[in-house]
């Protein structure tokens, strides 16, 4: 299914009073207030097509933090764009929004409890994300941190790379996948892991665009396109180089170009 999915996705003109999209349609600014942060997917997703944003920058004082999900309405029949997606987009119907936290849980199947998806260890480990019967390269998924200049030798977060949700550089994607009985799942996808179906139900005989709400503390983010196939040749060696040390940090002791180095340690 990933072969077939488009590559290029880009913010549509749409968008609430507070949001300037840059030229290119692939970066969203809120630029007053906390809210009125609603963006939308140029164009409707394939089935198991994500929708992926980076979190490019932070807003101190506010209280709450992005928001994704997917809607059946087409951002151009809107005849304003609600200030918030919850529940203000959601209350419209055919439209499924949830907020992004540093936990979050998926929907329970009939006679189980709701549980955390086990968390994927160290950088990346497989090159490939399955959810039900798509596969994604994992590669670009996973948000990697920059860190200051000391804040290597405190922060166990940078020697992992396991980013927080809410982190700046942190990757949210949202998708969704058919099911027989001819619905669909929608998933949200937190930095390579997949969180499980947040919702069912959703009807495939309508387009689907993505929603971000740039709400709250959140203040930009950037589209991330993801390449679907097979993971390039360079993706492959970073992934053998990152299975073999224990963290970032040891990478700059390896008999390796610089450029090779940084590719290994970010992108």
């Amino acid at each position: 299914m990933a072969a077939r999915c488009r590559s290029d996705t880009r913010f549509h003109h749409v968008h609430g009073t507070n949001v300037r999209i840059d030229p290119s349609h692939t970066q969203a600014t809120r630029v007053e207030s906390f809210a009125n942060g609603l963006c939308f997917s140029r164009e409707p997703l394939e089935p198991g097509q994500i929708f992926l944003v980076e979190i490019e920058e932070k807003e101190l004082g506010w209280c709450g933090h992005l928001r994704v999900g997917l809607t059946a309405h087409d951002p151009q029949s809107l005849e304003v764009v609600p200030e918030y997606s919850l529940p203000d987009l959601v209350n419209l119907g055919d439209t499924w929004v949830f907020a992004i936290t540093r936990n979050h849980n998926r929907v329970a199947l009939d006679g189980e409890e709701a549980r955390a998806p086990a968390r994927v260890q160290g950088f990346l480990s497989e090159p490939y994300l399955l959810i039900e019967q798509v596969r994604i390269p994992r590669d670009k998924l996973v948000g990697r941190s920059r860190p200051g200049r000391y804040s290597h030798i405190l922060d166990d977060l940078y020697k992992m790379n396991v980013l927080p949700p809410t982190a700046r550089r942190s990757r949210i994607g949202v998708l969704y996948t058919p099911q027989p009985n001819g619905t669909a799942d929608m998933h949200i996808v937190i930095n390579g892991e997949d969180m499980g179906p947040s919702a069912r139900g959703l009807p495939t005989a309508r387009p689907l665009y993505a929603v971000v709400d740039v709400f709250a503390s959140t203040k930009s983010v950037c589209v991330i396109q993801v390449e679907y196939g097979f993971p390039s040749l360079q993706t492959l060696c970073r992934l053998v180089i990152q299975k073999h040390i224990v963290h970032r940090l040891a990478i700059d002791g390896l008999d390796l170009p610089p450029l090779l180095k940084n590719f290994c340690k970010y992108e």
